[in-house]
């Protein structure tokens, strides 16, 4: 039976065996505790028997204005819970945060205008799970990762977003330095 749950500071101790992915970005201790203390409805764990780590996501909320949005940080599963639809359960939960839909989240009201996320442009069995829960391919980015490989930032719009704008796709790449950062 899989639990889905908040990831919490204990979870950095058994995450490991989730992490072991080449395509998995591993942070840095101060950078999952910054996110579990600003953001931590947009933390979530997913684990199986024996409280054992299955996958997790972590999220943000950031921009201004119609850019205020949540933002997929980080979602993965471990190679052997793959294929449950546990990346699309994450997933959903984050949106639902970023819509406000979730009833037990009062501390912060949320209502993005989107979801966005950034992806190897290499990884294309990530860009069609992405496509497949609804996310578009809004631009590309020049050398996001390392400088030397390009990612493509992909939206799906909130019912906020009525007139879908946040999800018209760029007609030109764009370098990091032209990301817009919180």
């Amino acid at each position: 039976m899989t639990t889905l749950r908040r990831f919490t500071c204990d979870d950095l101790f058994g995450y490991n065996n989730v992490n072991l992915d080449i395509l998995t970005e591993t942070y840095h201790l101060p950078f999952y505790l910054t996110y579990l203390a600003r953001w931590p409805e947009y933390c979530q764990m997913a684990t199986g028997p024996g409280n054992q780590a299955m996958g997790y996501i972590l999220g943000k909320a950031e921009g201004d204005g119609a850019l205020w949005h949540g933002h997929v940080t980080a979602v993965t599963v471990a190679p052997d819970f793959r294929r449950q639809h546990l990346a699309q359960k994450l997933m959903q939960m984050l949106e639902d945060v970023t819509e406000n839909m979730l009833e037990d989240v009062t501390e912060n009201v949320h209502n993005g205008y989107f979801v966005d996320l950034f992806v190897r442009k290499s990884n294309s069995v990530a860009i069609g799970m992405y496509e497949k829960f609804g996310y578009t391919r809004y631009r590309e980015v020049l050398g996001y990762y390392s400088g030397s490989e390009n990612a493509f930032d992909m939206r799906k719009a909130m019912p906020r977003d009525v007139h879908k704008k946040s999800v018209v796709p760029l007609k030109r790449p764009i370098t990091p330095e032209e990301l817009e950062f919180d």
